[in-house]
């Protein structure tokens, strides 16, 4: 079996990477090669017994989604993407990259010649739907995306569809919640600080929080976001029907819950190392996410994350600090 990650050098491409190398299967077949595809080369995973092909490549520019797709991979993780904050930034880039690359993913896959029928799993969000919202978001709500980002993933998710529908391919749409705690250093996610007031703290530095402690969030941990991808490739056509786009659980708090559970673990002066500092236009793009998702469907198939952010929290301390917390 040959899978192809695109956006392989992020945060979760990495961790999928390592999961796919670790587990040396997917679906229960082989993995006998791996491709690794981001705007950087995107690092070898180690200890891989078959071959690591690791490609530098724009997925938006002309001919590189059929130079992805020659070889024919049996699964496609599409993680790429312009982030929230970005995407609102820099509308052309927004658009480029998470709409065109996505169109050129999906024609490269149509035109690649008969008989070529990949699992292609595409890496959607929350920031689809848009307010007014219920006290929860239900599998049925509508997609009203209040931002560029959101709408370049909705006509992402309705593309998927309909070439899904068409035959081209079998896909599957995951709407992911916020992944927190992100290790490394802050994107420009406008989600960013959700993982920020946790991460720094615990590694004895400082944090702010743009954003009042009263606004809700759901949250999925970084463990919890490659188990949704590997889950999600083994989904059959018959078991996911029509509606391929599907909700992820994950853990709905506040703000003031999640530093709660920050000092529960952690203590008080790890907690004391959050400092309030508002930010307007962080606050109104948050303010037009849905605070809580309830993935029922995605339960129902077999889907799982975290129960408490104190499992996220734990899950950070464990998979990024080795367990210790910074005095």
């Amino acid at each position: 079996m040959q899978v192809l990650i695109i956006g392989a050098a992020g945060m979760v491409g990495r961790k999928l990477s390592e999961r796919l190398v670790r587990d040396k299967a997917l679906n229960g077949k082989s993995i006998d090669k791996l491709v690794l595809v981001d705007v950087v080369a995107p690092a070898q995973p180690a200890g891989f017994a078959g071959k690591v092909e690791s490609v530098a490549a724009d997925l938006s520019a002309p001919g590189k989604a059929e130079a992805m797709i020659a070889g024919r991979p049996d699964v496609i993780f599409h993680l790429a993407a312009v982030v929230s904050g970005e995407a609102e930034a820099d509308f052309d880039k927004g658009y480029r990259i998470n709409l065109d690359g996505t169109r050129a993913l999906l024609e490269a896959v149509r035109k690649a010649g008969e008989g070529y029928h990949p699992k292609l799993a595409f890496t959607s969000s929350a920031a689809v739907f848009g307010a007014p919202f219920p006290e929860a978001i239900h599998d049925e709500f509508h997609l009203t995306p209040l931002t560029s980002y959101g709408t370049q993933k909705a006509i992402g998710e309705l593309l998927l569809a309909d070439y899904h529908r068409r035959g081209f391919l079998d896909g599957v749409g995951l709407r992911f919640p916020t992944i927190c705690v992100r290790p490394g250093r802050p994107n420009k996610a406008a989600s960013g600080f959700f993982s920020s007031i946790i991460r720094e703290p615990l590694a004895g530095e400082e944090a702010v929080l743009p954003v009042p402690e009263n606004v809700r969030h759901t949250h999925a941990s970084p463990r919890s976001a490659v188990g949704f991808l590997v889950h999600a490739a083994g989904l059959t056509r018959e078991a996911l029907g029509n509606r391929i786009n599907l909700t992820m659980p994950g853990v709905s708090c506040t703000v003031g819950e999640e530093i709660a559970a920050l000092r529960r673990i952690a203590g008080d002066k790890v907690a004391a190392r959050i400092r309030r500092e508002s930010d307007p236009t962080i606050a109104r793009i948050v303010g037009g996410w849905p605070q809580r998702l309830e993935g029922k469907r995605a339960l129902a198939l077999g889907f799982t994350a975290e129960t408490s952010f104190d499992d996220i929290v734990r899950a950070h301390i464990e998979d990024e600090l080795a367990g210790k917390i910074a005095a």
